[in-house]
């Protein structure tokens, strides 16, 4: 899945989520000053923004295979070394990192074993990896409502339900795969408040992630058809919507 995309646009329809992601999967993954930490697939800035602040920013490296998300995060923190790469080929040594984390990222990795175990790679021999992703299979994502809304409509719609990781027991699964040990799972939570609707639905017509995608694919007459399927299926505004993330935390056994 592409995000080229204006970082704006990324933050607007997924940013108020994942910033309340950050410092949970910190925690889980025990990040603490000292340690040098890679964070992959770091979008615009969420995890990076709360590994600067517990580590400065010297001692944290980022990585993300879309441009317009590398240039947001180089000129966010300016400190931070940014580059462009994807999980499954991280270009850097072995063992050169304290832990290595993914925040909302596994999901959308072209061959997940092979993004964790290069995240076990680079990750020092009792080093952490953690990562985290929405739980799509249990429909408590933070698109969840809108899936189902446009699913009514389309019952053979593909939504992120099947997505790597995005049921109990995946991420879990995927870790040990990756070669990982000693692995805890946990689950993570976030809260967003919308005051209307438009202000829910003006994200899914920024053509981010799948939402995104298939918004953009639909004529006009589908399109506010599928907004008015939406509406109906949401509380009355303002609203709050919650959702849910799949964690785990593994350890990089000595080689």
């Amino acid at each position: 899945m592409s995000f080229d995309v204006a970082a704006d646009a990324y933050d607007r329809y997924m940013g108020r989520f994942s910033r309340q992601l950050s410092g949970q999967l910190a925690a889980l993954a025990d990040v603490r000053p000292g340690q040098r930490v890679l964070d992959v697939g770091c979008g615009t800035g969420a995890l990076t923004a709360e590994l600067v602040t517990r580590l400065g920013a010297s001692h944290v490296v980022a990585v993300d295979p879309s441009e317009p998300f590398v240039a947001a995060v180089r000129e966010r923190h300016p400190g931070v070394d940014v580059s462009r790469a994807t999980a499954e080929a991280l270009p850097f040594a072995a063992a050169g990192f304290d832990a290595a984390l993914a925040q909302l990222v596994v999901h959308f990795m072209a061959d997940p074993v092979a993004g964790l175990g290069e995240m076990r790679r680079v990750t020092r021999p009792g080093g952490v990896v953690a990562a985290c992703v929405w739980d799509f299979g249990g429909q408590r994502g933070p698109v969840s409502p809108f899936w189902n809304a446009a699913r009514a409509l389309d019952p053979g719609l593909e939504d992120e339900s099947e997505r790597h990781g995005a049921r109990e027991g995946g991420l879990q699964a995927l870790f040990a795969a990756a070669g990982l040990v000693e692995l805890e799972v946990a689950t993570l939570s976030a809260r967003v408040e919308y005051p209307t609707f438009e202000t829910w639905w003006e994200p899914y017509t920024l053509g981010v992630g799948p939402g995104g995608a298939y918004v953009a694919r639909l004529d006009a007459d589908r399109r506010d058809a599928v907004r008015e399927a939406c509406r109906r299926a949401l509380p009355p505004a303002p609203f709050v919507v919650t959702a849910s993330a799949w964690a785990c935390r593994g350890t990089a056994p000595a080689t």
